[in-house]
């Protein structure tokens, strides 16, 4: 029985991806420090460790003790357009945690490291983003992952650690920490909704994005390292069909049976339009499911609705206040 740690596993996307490797019938260590996940997240099969992907002490243990044959990489600080204010943060937490757990899988013989990039890699570079670009990241947390991304290269060609590397982009559903106010438009604005705020929206809310319901991508992330032609690759994930922010409000807003009421706030710094084509992995792995935006919507406003809204809270840490967001100013 293979087993795998997978880091972030109290989260949203890691705890969707230790339920799938359990129901494979897998067995399953997970790793998360709860910054931004929940123990109720954790399903009841797997082994559960808090704990930190920059505690190198505590990671040597968990390798040595169990042995991974795989390691699932999904612990992240996430908040893009943030990580200009909380450099220090983002590059410890998404780029030595990463480097820390290579070290390990480098030195326990992992038989495939899966690694959760991200589309923000491509930065302002003309949509659809295909794998080909050359990734021209324009934010901290698109440079740490884009490093990341290179160092598990030199791994692989170094001392031959397998690897996947996926690059998925605005992923929604159930699960997602929707008190989180610095990312995650979904959960911002259902969160928004249920406390009967207006839904806050960055610039005009023209800008394009193609929001993936978390369903659609779980298996293939899960399932990746049985698949020959996926070893040593990078792919886009997610869904094809672009939305504008503005659109994705309304559809929230009837999703949650409530009206629509939105508050734009001055611009930020960010992409336009951002979405991927997804030929190579529709040519690796034969299979492109896609939920409709419209019954994803549906299915997480289900969920919310049934755990109600949480407390937003400000990040505690910011660390060069110039220029920071007005709405960022006091998160709650």
């Amino acid at each position: 029985m293979a087993i795998s740690l997978v880091t972030g596993g109290a989260g949203f996307m890691g705890s969707h991806l230790a339920e799938h490797l359990l129901q494979r019938g897998g067995q399953v260590v997970i790793l998360d420090d709860l910054s931004g996940g929940f123990t109720e997240n954790v399903p009841p099969e797997a082994t559960f460790i808090q704990g930190s992907i920059l505690d190198h002490a505590l990671l040597e243990r968990l390798f040595e003790r169990y042995s991974f044959d795989y390691v699932y990489h999904f612990a992240a600080y996430a908040a893009e357009a943030l990580s200009h204010f909380i450099r220090r943060f983002n590059y410890s937490n998404n780029l030595t945690g990463t480097a820390n757990l290579i070290n390990e899988s480098v030195n326990h013989g992992v038989k495939c490291f899966v690694f959760a990039s991200s589309i923000a890699v491509y930065g302002e570079l003309p949509s659809p983003l295909t794998e080909e670009m050359t990734a021209m990241p324009e934010d901290p947390y698109g440079i740490a992952k884009l490093a990341a991304e290179q160092d598990l290269r030199l791994a692989h060609k170094m001392f031959g650690l397998p690897y996947v590397i996926f690059r998925p982009h605005n992923v929604y559903g159930e699960r997602q920490n929707i008190a989180d106010a610095y990312r995650n438009a979904v959960g911002i604005f259902m969160n928004q909704v249920l406390k009967g705020e207006p839904m806050t929206i960055f610039g005009d809310g023209e800008q394009q994005r193609a929001f993936t319901c978390v369903r659609d991508v779980i298996p293939i992330l899960a399932d990746c390292v049985h698949v020959k032609d996926a070893q040593n690759q990078v792919f886009n994930i997610g869904s094809d069909t672009p939305s504008t922010v503005n659109e994705l409000a309304h559809r929230v807003a009837s999703a949650l049976g409530r009206a629509c009421k939105i508050k734009y706030l001055p611009p930020r710094s960010e992409a336009k339009i951002s979405f991927c084509g997804h030929e190579k992995i529709r040519r690796v792995f034969r299979t492109a499911p896609e939920t409709s935006l419209e019954r994803g919507i549906h299915a997480m406003a289900k969920w919310v609705r049934a755990h109600g809204p949480r407390q937003s809270r400000s990040f505690e840490a910011i660390e060069i206040s110039k220029n920071l967001p007005a709405g960022w100013r006091r998160a709650a």
